[in-house]
């Protein structure tokens, strides 16, 4: 017998993808979130592209994974994605220690964070960016 299906959690119209045990300090990671919230997919990637943070190359990694399970998995159109929310969370902290003098011992915290990124299709989103586009051109 095998475990009863479980309800998606997400809309139809939304895709996420997660990355765990990440090598980053959780306040430090949601400074890298926090430039790719509510901005579209394609922006987002421009942004994490040239950020000097050292962490942004995996946030981006898990961008463009969320992505590609929107188009492959749900048939969500790539051009409307929208970032809805990229959440960060706190995971293990490894604990170690640093000699200081006179025989006594300082503890170093080493954080883990975890990454959850999910991207929804907005309807509206495409007519306010091809208008956006227009006005550039113009």
């Amino acid at each position: 017998m095998s475990k009863p299906k479980h309800e998606r959690r997400l809309d139809a119209s939304e895709a996420e993808a997660v990355m765990r045990n990440l090598r980053v300090s959780p306040r430090k990671l949601n400074l890298v979130a926090g430039l790719i919230r509510n901005r579209p997919a394609a922006q987002a990637i421009a942004t994490l592209t040239f950020s000097k943070r050292r962490i942004a190359g995996d946030v981006k990694k898990v961008l463009q994974s969320a992505i590609a399970n929107a188009e492959n998995n749900h048939s969500l159109d790539v051009d409307r994605l929208v970032v809805t929310r990229a959440e960060v969370g706190r995971a293990v902290v490894m604990r170690r220690f640093h000699a200081r003098g006179r025989g006594r011992s300082a503890r170093v915290e080493k954080w883990f964070s975890h990454l959850r990124i999910v991207v929804a299709e907005l309807p509206e989103f495409a007519a306010t960016n091809a208008a956006q586009t227009e006005e550039g051109a113009a």
